[in-house]
């Protein structure tokens, strides 16, 4: 893989900064679980200009959009009826779907990042049900089934040769995971106050899952998930909970409109840089609506003052979310959730109802300006690539470590390069 090295000449002496994060090592795309059902009833994508998109997959790694990523998640056995009532057509995604899926992502030349939600349904802050096939298992034999299961699929994929580059092992596993059977009144949840008994069989489930991983996937890297991006404290509190896991990546779920500004996220950044600085942080869920938002309540921000409910005002999100973003040297993935969302089309079988935060309008079936915005957080292909200096004091514009040329002197505490050396502003 080819990197970036910036080389400083002073006199006789010639200081090599260390490695800086090429175009390879950073991520940028969605969250498309829903495409392939999308596709097999029928519904017609369309570019920004009307023109009919023929091949979705190419058209997200065209040069105009510009993505090298995907994720696609992953339940035990999402035909059976959800236990909190109703059906969600977003739950489709069993192994065969998602080995269909995945086979056409590497095929195209993406990264592909699995999402293990370890669930029949939604595995998220407030739900993280066991399986019902799993319900009745001891502890002794939940870790076990996790071991079994994750290798299981792992091994299915790569013998499609669709193996993943990314593993998240759950899904926003904030509170723990496979809290046990829906309803029931034992359920082993991980909260600040819960018993240390919840929080050891946590990190068991964790250490199996990954076991599998390494064993079957040994060049991918293991994501631990939570949505808690607009906490810190509640950051530190998880990730320090996890140390005994093996884990790469940091993944985070941020939405605005649920975790607070940007500044509260540029907050946990910082804090996990400065106490976790071998782990790199991908922001896996963000999305911004584009009409028809919810009203503003306890549980839900408004930010149209600053960021409209517009096709504009989600392109105006996403830059901006990319220009904090670039600010923190640790971060290095960016994914939009359910970007693929395209109305009910000729079907209603795909869904019931619009989530208004995808990146093709839901009336229409065309690309909205957004989708052709994420590409901006990739470095520049012409940043500090081979660039000598006869001085140190020749240039002294400020560098993020991936190479991108700031406007000034960076305002966020983190790591930085100016005149050839790495700065550490606080």
């Amino acid at each position: 893989m080819k990197k970036k090295i910036l080389t400083i000449i002073t006199g006789a002496l010639c200081l090599l900064c260390p490695t800086v994060a090429a175009q390879d090592d950073v991520c940028v795309g969605g969250d498309i679980s829903v495409l392939q059902s999308y596709e097999d009833n029928n519904v017609a994508y369309y570019d920004e200009q009307s023109t009919r998109i023929e091949n979705v997959l190419q058209f997200l790694k065209s040069e105009a959009v510009g993505w090298n990523a995907l994720r696609v998640r992953l339940f035990v056995d999402p035909q059976r009826k959800n236990p909190q009532g109703g059906t969600d057509a977003q739950v489709c995604q069993d192994l065969d779907y998602v080995v269909r899926l995945a086979k056409r992502i590497k095929s195209e030349g993406f990264k592909f990042m699995l999402d293990f939600h370890y669930s029949d349904t939604w595995a998220d802050p407030a739900n993280q049900w066991t399986p019902a096939a799993w319900a009745s298992l001891s502890d002794a034999d939940l870790q076990q089934k996790v071991y079994d299961y994750t290798k299981e699929c792992l091994e299915t994929l790569v013998e499609a040769d669709a193996a993943p580059d990314y593993i998240q092992t759950g899904n926003e596993i904030s509170y723990g995971m496979l809290w046990g059977k829906y309803g029931s009144s034992n359920l082993k949840k991980c909260y600040s106050n819960s018993p240390a008994a919840n929080w050891t069989r946590f990190v068991a489930l964790l250490q199996q899952a990954v076991k599998a991983c390494r064993e079957v996937c040994p060049d991918a890297q293991v994501v631990i998930h939570t949505e808690r991006s607009g906490d810190a404290s509640a950051l530190k509190f998880i990730f320090d909970k996890l140390a005994d896991v093996d884990y790469d990546v940091i993944g985070l779920s941020y939405y605005p409109f649920w975790h607070g500004s940007l500044a509260k996220l540029s907050q946990s950044l910082n804090q996990l840089e400065a106490q976790y600085p071998s782990k790199k942080v991908q922001i896996v869920e963000t999305a911004y609506y584009y009409q028809w938002q919810p009203a503003a309540s306890s549980s839900f921000t408004d930010y149209s003052k600053t960021w409209p409910v517009s096709a504009e005002g989600q392109a105006a999100y996403i830059r901006d979310l990319i220009a904090e973003l670039k600010q923190h040297a640790n971060v290095n993935g960016l994914y939009w959730w359910f970007p693929e969302e395209n109305g009910n089309g000729p079907n209603s079988k795909v869904l019931t109802d619009w989530v208004n935060r995808g990146l093709w309008d839901n009336t229409s079936h065309r690309a909205m300006k957004g989708i052709y915005e994420l590409k901006a957080f990739l470095p520049s292909t012409t940043g500090l690539e081979n660039v000598t200096v006869t001085s140190v004091n020749r240039d002294q514009h400020w560098y993020t470590l991936q190479g991108i040329k700031l406007d000034s002197r960076p305002q966020r505490r983190g790591l930085y390069i100016t005149g050839g050396r790495k700065v550490f502003v606080k």
